[in-house]
């Protein structure tokens, strides 16, 4: 019995060693994945580490960090910059999100008609969402000039005397980011419009026997076989939202103390690179990444309630 267990073992040794030629193109694959193991770990791992870290420290980048344990999450309730780049980032969610997903919606549901030229319109749809976010900040920042913009002008042209001065207004300037998202709603279209080209054409044409209005099948198929992809949407959305930096730091007059555009990421960058407190700006992401969290979570949880996925039942018995 003792010589069957070692002949035993013996077999299972052999046969899980690799052969020269399988060891050889293990080696290999290990070193063509080294760079990118490497890049993981001193440009995203080393980072989030570091950062976690230097939240509880006080560090000007020039003399060593000073720990300070939990102070810098403490001063966050009494910064009045932290409760404001909150508020403009939670406005610009609450306005920006609905209306990018009922637009692209809409826009994917007439760019899935069956029309001459329609793969042309497509891809002049979504070629406005592959632009810079810098250089269609600073397009929007001429067409939205108060007093010389093409916007208002227009606006005064149809008989509105006092346009809204936009950028310049601390009640508009949010709502300007908002519509110049509509901008780059062109890959969020074609999104929905893959999931419009999944729903199986048979259950529309049961429902013309039927005798459904246009609103009734949108309502009773379209939606809810497309709530997968709304849900897609609305974490990418609150994911785009919550990291707002680039057109804000353009149109605020590049990273303004305070101000109407005082989104999140900004108040962390002038923290960092104006104030040179970078052990509180790092708290400050890991409360961004902490809210962020949490409302995806919560989200998620509630996604069984409302998003549908279509049923395979031809295995069932």
């Amino acid at each position: 019995m003792e010589a069957s267990g070692l002949e035993t073992k013996s077999a299972t040794k052999k046969k899980g060693k690799l052969s020269p030629l399988a060891a050889r193109e293990e080696r290999a694959a290990y070193l063509f994945l080294l760079p990118w193991i490497l890049g993981v770990i001193f440009f995203l791992l080393g980072p989030i580490l570091a950062s976690f870290a230097l939240s509880f420290t006080k560090w000007n980048l020039f003399s060593p960090p000073e720990w300070v344990g939990l102070a810098n999450y403490q001063k966050m309730f009494h910064d009045r910059d932290f409760y404001n780049s909150m508020g403009v980032t939670l406005k610009y969610m609450l306005l920006s999100i609905p209306l990018f997903s009922a637009a692209a919606l809409g826009l994917s549901v007439l760019l899935n008609q069956k029309l001459r030229g329609m793969y042309v319109l497509r891809t002049v749809m979504f070629m406005p969402s592959v632009l810079a976010g810098t250089a269609v900040a600073v397009m929007f920042s001429m067409l939205l000039q108060p007093d010389a913009g093409i916007v208002n002008q227009f606006l005064r042209g149809i008989g509105i005397a006092n346009p809204p001065r936009w950028l310049m207004s601390e009640q508009w300037a949010v709502p300007a980011i908002v519509l110049m998202g509509l901008w780059g709603i062109g890959g969020g279209t074609i999104i929905y419009l893959a999931g419009l080209q999944n729903i199986p054409p048979t259950l529309y044409e049961a429902a013309d026997i039927d005798g459904a209005s246009a609103w009734q099948k949108f309502t009773r198929i379209t939606l809810p076989l497309l709530t997968p992809t709304i849900f897609f949407q609305l974490i990418t959305s609150l994911a785009a939202a919550f990291q707002i930096f680039d057109i804000a730091f353009v149109l605020s007059g590049r990273g303004a103390r305070r101000g109407a555009l005082m989104f999140y990421l900004l108040n962390i960058y002038n923290e960092s690179f104006r104030e040179s407190r970078f052990g509180y700006a790092s708290a400050l992401a890991w409360v961004l990444v902490l809210i962020s969290a949490i409302t995806i979570l919560v989200i998620n949880s509630t996604s069984n309630r409302w998003v549908y996925y279509e049923v395979d039942t031809k295995g069932e018995s």
